[in-house]
């Protein structure tokens, strides 16, 4: 019989008198079973009718329908979806959600009505390209004399040194100051060109701004106990804005309105404008101030705390936004903790954090008893207010229960201090995970001095092991196979043991300085030892990863990682590697992913739009493929197919032929395919981002036209497209729209 979690299962059997339901029970169920399968069928068939009624509105309807229900309106898409952008796949499905927005059809009339003003092309880049923008017309920054019968106060002027908040704005997307003529067109595909009358800027904002909620703060012992980061992972980072609605259609955004960084200057001019919305100190005691109660705004002051040499003044509290510091006075330290909320910026969805994101219950089992009953999964939560305070109590509770499915679920963005070890039985499932919405740490310390202080998961066959929206510092995750009579040869119908890790972050380099250096670069985050299993690796942040295999006459484990970031932390350093192999002892297939650091592995049986920014070495070169990947020259690997350098290299060859190429030619090629980033430290705002005057040949090299790596599913280049397209669309004759990408 089929499992299903459909709650409608049994509303067959429910409806039969009471006394037919004590005889099938007393049978071992085989009419439930059977009248399950109708009723199934039957949810299928009524399922099917609601979602034919949902898809006669665009609010409501699938994404397939989109398209259709645009037609009726004659909206054209940009682009072609073609056969990548298949709704019968996840990966489809965003795609077309990224070339047909469901907003623009749904507003595509309106647009219509609004052609020619400015906000509207606010509202283009929003349903359009999902992107928050500002529109701004350069005309009106021009540097030009006024009539004086006709003065336009409200026009942009000359440079004020006096004026520093118009200083710190110049050359941005808030620039208050004039500007003499650029007679470049802002849409060129060249050097783009601003202050000129028919030009007309729309401010693009890549980054989100992702909230950090009632988190514990990081003590800087080294610079002072007066001193903290809003990051508990002690680097500097700027604290972004909430972005607050716009209430008025017509209205052009301000900063208040966008994603973007917060300065120092705005912040002490308007602080009751960012303290209370989109950050908060709480210091229970300090001051007088009661736990549940934040530090009040008239007690914080903006501050330059680049070298922690100011002291704020008693009950005072300096804080710097650029940096994401704060400081107490040294004479008046807290003395319960200090908690904290922040915006803090970042790409995507990925690596945890208090966004949304699906959370999958382990497979129920049918009962011991031989009935058709189904035994759902135990859980244990862990946080304040919960049945337990700490993650070891919980695990203690799960060794005495010894359940076969069960779930450790962390319900606050809290840091839990101790030591982790877990040890899995044979077909034992166990999921370490954080609630949604929140963003738990697990800090590991050096508890013990003549023993590794890892977090150790040992894993029996047939075991699956989950860690989900968790970050790790200070120590690596260590995962061991259990030595079982027959594990390796499949006796006893075992089946190998698994491990997923998603949407998680091993800090790679177990931790960061100040500068977002990290402090051990040459310790891996994920050891894996002895292992039967294979392993999975999903929208996730990690370190390098290190495999040890003591028999190598066994077959290679699987490893698949998918939308995710490898850090080494150097380009010299194993990213996949084996403490003093040659290679690891791994099947790598490896998806829309980015690599810093060298891939030394027995083969990569798939390798598809990601980036290997150092060098990859396979030992069997036969087996597998990379395709749509950059690689850089010289490495070992399996067939590639529509690679770079690989396919640039060929067309100078072919332009060429028959003769020999200039060699100047082809390392400039070389370099100039090189990636580009925003940012390679991890803790950075633009960490993994193509920069972007990186070539078009990675920004729009996979298989489908988006950009390599792990923003892969962005779908950037083709967003960008469909904005430039509309915007040209709707702006009026003898204008010209240009994209200017602030982050």
């Amino acid at each position: 019989m089929s499992v299903t979690s459909d709650s409608r299962i049994d509303r067959l059997y429910e409806l039969l008198p009471a006394i037919y339901r004590i005889r099938d029970s007393a049978q071992g169920y085989p009419l439930q079973a059977f009248l399950r399968v109708i009723a199934e069928q039957v949810n299928l068939v009524e399922d099917d009718i609601n979602r034919v009624y949902d898809n006669w509105f665009i609010e409501t309807a699938e994404d397939w329908a989109v398209p259709y229900i645009a037609d009726l309106i004659g909206y054209r898409p940009v682009t072609d979806p073609g056969e990548a952008g298949s709704a019968t796949t996840q990966e489809g499905r965003q795609l077309y959600r990224a070339l047909i927005p469901r907003r623009e059809v749904a507003n595509t009339i309106r647009y219509r009505r609004r052609k020619g003003t400015l906000a509207l092309l606010e509202l283009l880049a929003n349903d359009v390209a999902d992107w928050p923008a500002r529109a701004v017309e350069f005309f009106k920054l021009l540097g030009w004399n006024q009539n004086i019968n006709h003065r336009h106060l409200e026009r942009a002027h000359t440079v004020d040194l006096r004026q520093m908040n118009a200083l710190d704005l110049l050359d941005g997307p808030f620039d208050r100051l004039a500007h003499t003529v650029n007679v470049r067109r802002i849409n060129s595909t060249r050097t783009l060109g601003r202050y000129n009358i028919p030009s007309v800027g729309v401010f693009i904002w890549r980054l989100k701004s992702y909230p950090a909620s009632h988190s514990p703060a990081y003590c800087i012992e080294d610079a002072g106990p007066h001193c903290f980061t809003f990051s508990i992972l002690g680097q500097d980072a700027p604290l972004f804005i909430k972005p607050q609605p716009e209430t008025d259609p017509s209205h052009i955004a301000e900063e208040l309105n966008l994603p973007a960084p917060i300065r120092r200057l705005d912040f002490a001019q308007q602080k009751p404008l960012y303290y209370g919305a989109s950050l908060l100190i709480w210091t229970d005691g300090w001051a007088g101030n009661k736990a549940k109660d934040p530090v009040p705004s008239a007690s914080i002051i903006a501050a330059d705390l680049s070298d922690w040499t100011y002291l704020p003044p008693k009950n005072f509290i300096a804080v710097d936004p650029v940096l994401g510091r704060f400081a107490f006075p040294p004479s008046q330290l807290p003395k319960k903790g200090v908690r904290v909320s922040y915006q803090y910026g970042f790409s995507a969805d990925i690596g945890g954090g208090e966004y949304n994101r699906l959370l999958f219950e382990p497979s129920p089992r049918p009962g011991s008893t031989g009935s058709s009953q189904l035994v759902s999964a135990s859980h244990y939560r862990v946080g304040s207010g919960e049945q337990f305070q700490r993650i070891g109590d919980a695990l203690q509770h799960w060794l005495t229960d010894k359940p076969n499915d069960a779930v450790i679920e962390l319900t606050e963005s809290a840091v839990f201090v101790e030591p982790i070890d877990i040890t899995l039985a044979q077909g034992q499932t166990l999921q370490l995970r954080a609630a949604n919405r929140v963003r738990p740490v697990i800090r590991l310390l050096d508890w013990q001095a003549d023993m590794p202080d890892a977090m150790a998961i040992h894993l029996a066959p047939g075991s699956r092991f989950t860690l989900d929206g968790i970050l790790v510092t200070g120590r690596a995750v260590q995962i061991s196979g259990l030595a079982t009579e027959g594990a390796n040869t499949g006796e006893n119908g075992l089946c190998p043991a698994q491990v997923l890790i998603r949407h998680s972050t091993l800090v790679p380099g177990w931790g960061l300085d100040c500068n977002c250096e990290p402090k051990r670069p040459a310790e891996p985050s994920l050891e894996v030892y002895n292992l039967r299993a294979s392993v999975r690796i999903e929208h996730s942040i990690l370190g390098s990863i290190q495999i040890q295999e003591d028999q190598v006459a066994v077959d290679p484990i699987p490893l698949l990682i998918a939308d995710s970031l490898l850090d080494a932390t150097a380009a010299d350093k194993e990213a996949i590697g084996a403490p003093g192999e040659i290679v690891a002892h791994a099947e790598l297939t490896i998806l829309r992913s980015t690599v810093f650091g060298i891939v030394n592995t027995h083969a990569i049986v798939l390798a598809e739009n990601s980036i290997f920014n150092d060098c990859v070495n396979v030992a069997r070169r036969q087996l597998g493929c990379m395709r749509f990947c950059y690689v850089p020259p010289g490495c070992r690997t399996p067939k590639r197919y529509h690679c770079q350098p690989d396919t640039a290299v060929q067309v100078l060859n072919d332009a060429a032929f028959p003769e020999t190429p200039d060699p100047a030619l082809l390392n400039n090629e070389q370099l100039r395919l090189i990636p580009q980033y925003t940012d390679r430290r991890y803790g950075l705002p633009g960490y993994g981002q193509l920069g972007l005057h990186c070539a078009d040949e990675i920004c729009q090299g996979a298989d489908d036209e988006s950009e390599m790596g792990v923003f892969h599913d962005l779908f950037q280049p083709q967003r960008r497209v469909n904005l430039q397209t509309r915007l040209d669309e709707y702006t009026p004759a003898g204008m010209n729209a240009g994209l200017i990408f602030v982050t």
